[in-house]
């Protein structure tokens, strides 16, 4: 068992990721990091982040910040509240640790954790990665993550909007009969 077995101890701030992610690298580990909304998880979560750990041997997660959430996903998100979808991806065992920021882009937490491994999603180009997210000088490799096909938070989260309506309508209908 881990000697951090609870995932609320795996969750750390920005600071103690580069921290960790430099103790790592001094062992000679390769710290891999990936970052995102993590808005509902899902298999598809389960699956890039068990391939970005893969790519090393350590993986540093970011988590979007619910202001920035909003702004991308609009209202009604986030789902959850960022120190829960922190906590759930700790929780899983290719994590090692996770923090929240609040910039709308990684680039100031791949500058303050220098991983080796920057890991994203493949709906983002890699040219994408370097303009966006990257800072100058970025000395990591940048990997680009299979997709898992129709398996996306805004899917699920507007599935499950649309039969919550459906069943708001046929309980109005039953009422009105």
């Amino acid at each position: 068992m881990r000697k951090d077995a609870h995932a609320r101890s795996r969750v750390v701030s920005r600071r103690e990721a580069a921290a960790r992610t430099r103790a790592a690298q001094a062992r000679g580990e390769r710290v891999v990091f990936t970052s995102g909304c993590f808005d509902l998880l899902h298999v598809g979560h389960v699956r890039s982040l068990e391939e970005a750990r893969a790519l090393g041997d350590r993986l540093v997660v970011g988590v979007n910040a619910d202001a920035t959430v909003r702004r991308l996903k609009g209202d009604g998100r986030p789902v959850l509240p960022a120190r829960q979808r922190a906590e759930l991806l700790a929780a899983l065992a290719c994590v090692d640790c996770v923090f929240t920021f609040g910039e709308p882009t990684p680039r100031a937490s791949l500058a303050a954790v220098r991983p080796d491994v920057y890991a994203k999603g493949g709906d983002w180009s890699l040219a994408a990665l370097r303009a966006n997210d990257a800072p100058p000088r970025f000395a990591g490799e940048i990997r680009r993550l299979r997709q898992v096909p129709g398996v996306r938070s805004t899917q699920i989260v507007e599935a499950v909007r649309a039969e919550r309506s459906a069943g708001v309508a046929r309980a109005r209908k039953k009422r009105s009969r």
